[in-house]
């Protein structure tokens, strides 16, 4: 499956731009990757670029409204839309104010990555993380390895 991420601009801190390579490196070992960037703006704007980007592709938005999966059920979730014939799922991280009701209405599902609120950069390394993780348990991998 291809996974698509979505990001509001890039990561910009030296250790967030480092753990993005190395999780994103990691995670094409399980999947097709694709990235998009778009610019930032206002969250309408961005979550129009958004949506356009993703295209037909069912997109999962970064929301604190959403549902949190734990790493089996993450990998279980990407798993069953690979089996339900996706082809490729989009994931979008919005800008500091996050997205618009629009983006939010789209969205195939709405994830939240808990109820912290993390800096836009550090989401994004958490998200290339997480379903690194998930393709792992998805392949019966021992995470550490």
């Amino acid at each position: 499956m291809r996974l698509h991420l979505i990001t509001v601009g890039e990561p910009r801190l030296a250790y967030a731009r480092a753990g993005w390579d190395e999780y994103l490196g990691r995670l094409k070992h399980y999947h097709k990757v694709q990235l998009t960037h778009v610019a930032g703006s206002t969250p309408q704007k961005e979550s129009a670029a958004i949506l356009k980007a993703a295209g037909r592709a069912p997109l999962v938005a970064l929301d604190p409204r959403g549902r949190q999966f734990g790493s089996p059920e993450l990998s279980a979730f990407i798993d069953a839309q690979g089996l339900a014939g996706m082809g490729e799922l989009a994931f979008a991280v919005g800008g500091p104010d996050g997205h618009s009701g629009e983006l939010r209405a789209a969205a195939h599902t709405l994830w939240s990555l808990g109820a912290l609120t993390l800096p836009h950069d550090l989401a994004m390394v958490v998200l290339a993380e997480a379903l690194y993780r998930a393709g792992t348990i998805s392949r019966g991998e021992p995470y550490h390895r």
